[in-house]
């Protein structure tokens, strides 16, 4: 007698979850649900959204068959909408109430476990209602209450914490406040006594010296570009679901090489949410993404008309939609490392709750396109490899990238999503993040960006720029005392050379820089018997020594730790290219004044050159 008669009959193969079982009444193969089942089991997350999201099974035939499950109604034509139907809520919950006299009281788009709850029966209470797709529901509220939609992603920060938004109050009378006050001051400059003169011209220079002790200070702080390798990696089943959000503006050119950088991500593909994020009357672009085959992981949102134009508002229709226990924002123009958001969760994981965001490293890969676009590549350089890690690294506040820009969702919504009128919603946001008590921490991972290759395409982005680093402070600023007690001491004086004292010293600095070389070469420096007498002239000394120190050492160093020693004979033009910040803060004061929200365009996809090869270059037309 065999020994395998003792153990009984065979338990043959486990049985399917619930939320795809039904499935296999309907006809569907067996074994691509036992694959999805699989897959679930590997990734730790329901099988609904393994098939889906793998793209195993379109989306409208599996919400047809749950239809049929539930021997509920499907509504695949127009979706007529209740008054009670709201944006986002309806979206979080996946339900909207239908019209008096539509056959049912409400239609469901269910997903993940809300799909098991379904079909065991515990939801909902009464008659059944429809059944729809996530797809077709979100489709119906956008067409339903397009003018909602715009109001909220533009107004929604200002309603729930008007303290921390721009806001559309006008800018006039404050503005002209301030100029009659700095005209005042600087008419009675001279009428000051003397050692109240001194006060003020030191404590000016102080803060300017400030902003380059934080730059020379960086230089000191270690900090490796390629990621150290982790002790003890998570696996899949520990990896949380990380949503991708890409906002899109005239960006048809870009559109492949977008789609291709995104689809390499290393992720489970369950825990994928990737979202295209577009204008409803961007034609050129949703044409572009609807040529290509998008995988089942992405989404495209059109965004519906609605000022201000911004990016942020876009980004503020999508953040409802989001899925993600964390959430990444990459630029049209991107390509992340393949391992990227890997990286950024296992970083998260062992982070503290404290640690709110992580900022990942941009690189410029066409330097070799212009002496505009090698600055460029120098300048990021010094920001991302070395002044933002040691912010980092000190728990300081960081304006952010704008990109790159990792972030547990639960914080972002908790501060009420970007500032749809600041045109630097980057900036604003890493402000917001330290004074609600958050940090920011370094990711040691390359995103590849694209560097604008001639002036004037740099000049617009900057202009834009300093605008935005005007209406942060602004913002943060009308209430300076409530500010520096949420802040604190050290975090005051860094947010205040990071933002202000930026645009302040890009205003003032070349002036002065003139100034003091004439007076260094064509005149005799005075020297007073007394002390407090000398210290404006040694101070000056000192900041300017210090000051071409903070401009020139971290894109040298920033270039190191990349690799590019050919760049580094080109850091003696950096201090021209450091006057034309100053021109385009000029430009910015003036535009701030005329249109604060408006947004100037930075055009994608122009590389001829690419060090990685990841920028492929346009081909001529034939």
């Amino acid at each position: 007698m065999s020994f395998l008669r003792f153990l009984g009959p065979s338990p043959g193969p486990p049985a399917l979850p619930p939320e795809i079982a039904f499935l296999a009444d309907a006809g569907v193969d067996p074994e691509l649900l036992r694959r999805a089942a699989d897959l679930a089991e590997a990734s730790g997350t329901d099988a609904a959204t393994a098939l889906l999201r793998a793209g195993l099974m379109d989306e409208e035939p599996y919400y047809r068959a749950l239809a049929q499950a539930l021997e509920a109604e499907y509504l695949d034509g127009p979706i007529p909408l209740g008054m009670g139907a709201r944006f986002p809520d309806s979206l979080s919950l996946g339900m909207a109430p239908l019209v008096l006299g539509a056959g049912a009281p409400a239609v469901l788009a269910p997903r993940g476990r809300q799909i098991a709850e379904l079909l065991a029966g515990r939801s909902p209470r009464g008659r059944m209602p429809a059944v729809t797709s996530p797809t077709r529901l979100r489709a119906a509220l956008f067409a339903a209450m397009p003018k909602a939609i715009a109001e909220y992603a533009a107004d929604d920060l200002e309603a729930k914490a008007p303290g921390w938004a721009f806001g559309t109050r006008p800018l006039g009378p404050g503005l002209a406040l301030a100029a009659l006050i700095a005209c005042a001051g600087t008419l009675a400059f001279e009428a000051l006594p003397p050692i109240l003169a001194l006060i003020l011209v030191v404590a000016a220079q102080t803060l300017f010296l400030a902003m380059a002790i934080f730059r020379v200070g960086a230089l000191f702080i270690p900090s490796p570009t390629v990621p150290p390798p982790v002790v003890a990696p998570l696996n899949d089943r520990d990896l949380p679901t990380y949503t991708v959000l890409v906002a899109l503006y005239r960006e048809a050119r870009v559109v492949p090489r977008l789609v291709s950088a995104l689809a390499r991500f290393d992720y489970p593909l369950a825990k994928l949410d990737l979202k295209f994020v577009v204008e409803a009357d961007d034609a050129g672009t949703i044409a572009a993404l609807a040529r290509i085959p998008l995988p089942a992981r992405f989404e495209v949102i059109a965004v519906p008309d609605g000022r201000p134009r911004t990016k942020p508002r876009a980004l503020n229709v999508a953040l409802p939609l989001a899925r993600g226990e964390l959430l990444v924002v990459y630029d049209a123009e991107d390509v992340p490392d393949p391992g990227q958001l890997r990286l950024a969760a296992e970083i998260f994981a062992r982070a503290p709750a404290s640690t709110a965001c992580l900022q990942g490293r941009l690189v410029i890969d066409n330097p070799e396109d212009s002496w505009i676009a090698r600055c460029f590549a120098l300048e990021y350089a010094g920001l991302f490899d070395v002044l933002n890690p040691a912010l980092a690294h000190w728990h300081l506040p960081m304006p952010l990238g704008g990109t790159s820009m990792h972030i547990r969702t639960a914080v972002l919504r908790e501060l009420h999503g970007w500032d749809a009128r600041n045109v630097t919603e980057d900036a604003d946001l890493g402000m917001r993040l330290a004074c609600a008590g958050y940090h920011v921490g370094d990711l040691p991972s390359a995103t590849i960006e694209e560097a604008p290759i001639v002036l004037r395409a740099w000049l617009h982005q900057r202009v834009r720029w300093m605008k935005g680093f005007l209406q942060t402070t602004v913002t943060h600023g009308r209430n300076p005392i409530e500010t520096y007690r949420r802040l604190g001491r050290l975090d005051t004086l860094c947010a205040a050379t990071l933002i202000p004292g930026a645009v302040a010293s890009a205003l003032v600095c070349p002036v002065f820089l003139v100034w003091a070389c004439a007076d260094f070469l064509l005149f005799e420096i005075p020297v007073a018997t007394e002390f407090w007498r000398n210290l404006p002239i040694g101070v000056a000394i000192t900041l300017f020594l210090s000051g071409i120190t903070a401009l020139i050492l971290p894109p040298a160093l920033g270039c190191i730790r990349r690799g590019w020693w050919d760049l580094l004979w080109f850091l003696p033009v950096m201090p021209f290219y450091f006057a034309l910040v100053s021109v385009a803060a000029w430009l910015a004061v003036i535009e701030f004044v005329r249109a604060p929200s408006q947004w100037n365009k930075t055009e994608h996809g122009l590389s001829r050159t690419s060090r990685s090869g990841v920028l492929r270059p346009r081909r001529p037309a034939a």
